[in-house]
């Protein structure tokens, strides 16, 4: 029962019997949220033109995270740390190793949340500038941004993101138990940033990013599509100077400058190499 294998077919059942309740959870929560407080009038989320596509991403992208993160996590055990045996694998990520994991693990929590958006914020502009947008224009795509749209990303892009960054740290050290809190709240705000709500924070805008911050970030490149990258805190975007929030103003057009995009995951998918 300690096998790798089998470890990996529990996890990723694990991970589809997670998203189904939490699936729920924010389609409740944001239906009520978007009825009260919409940035943008229009028909509520299930109703948008591509939802089945979103749908099919919003339970593609967390299996095809999971598998990928556990996959370059053994690879890079082997090559770096010449760890090979099943059991030793997984005691060796367990609780973590090194300096890291001798931290609180909120501490290590708080390391990762910083760590992870600081560099995801260089990755996202990386993606946005030469041979890397074709993959991240298929997040841009969308013409109605709500809060499923979230899990709209490209293979490509996940790998070269989140995933990568993820096993980078985990590699580092820190250990694999902060997701049980780190987890929730990216998974939670990032259906928050992209959902279709009015909400700026006031002065704590700065702190972290918002709906109206994100939002920004998917009008049309001439209008913000090149500023606000980061996914949790926008100090980033204030240091770099990518910021914009405009006083008094709401975005409204979403996903223009990817007109051609099909929009059916499968041609979406394929997008990038055909070009």
């Amino acid at each position: 029962m300690s096998s790798l294998p089998m470890q990996v077919a529990l996890m990723l059942g694990e991970t589809i019997e997670k998203v189904i309740p939490i699936t729920f959870m924010l389609a409740v929560v944001f239906t009520v949220l978007e009825h009260f407080w919409a940035c943008n009038p229009g028909a509520p989320w299930w109703r948008k033109r591509e939802i089945v596509t979103d749908i099919c991403y919003w339970f593609f992208v967390p299996v095809f995270a999971r598998t990928m993160r556990i996959g370059l996590l053994i690879v890079g055990a082997s090559a770096v740390f010449n760890i090979h045996d099943a059991d030793e694998l997984i005691a060796f990520y367990d609780n973590g190793h090194g300096p890291l994991s001798q931290l609180p693990l909120w501490a290590q929590g708080a390391l990762f949340l910083v760590l992870s958006d600081f560099m995801l914020y260089w990755l996202h502009r990386m993606f946005h500038d030469g041979g890397f947008w074709k993959y991240h224009a298929i997040h841009h795509s969308s013409e109605e941004i709500v809060w499923i749209s979230a899990a709209r990303f490209h293979p490509v892009n996940l790998m070269l993101g989140t995933i990568g960054v993820d096993v980078v740290l985990l590699m580092a050290g820190i250990s694999p138990n902060v997701m049980i809190w780190v987890g929730p709240f990216t998974t939670f705000h990032s259906a928050f940033v992209h959902a279709n709500l009015n909400w700026t924070f006031g002065p704590f805008k700065y702190l972290l990013a918002t709906p109206v911050f994100h939002r920004w970030h998917h009008t049309p490149l001439e209008e913000g599509g090149d500023t606000n990258f980061a996914g949790t805190f926008p100090i980033w975007d204030v240091l770099f100077g990518t910021f914009r929030m405009p006083e008094g103003e709401l975005p409204q057009d979403y996903g223009k400058d990817e007109a051609a995009m099909p929009k059916e995951i499968g041609g979406q998918l394929a997008f990038p190499f055909r070009r």
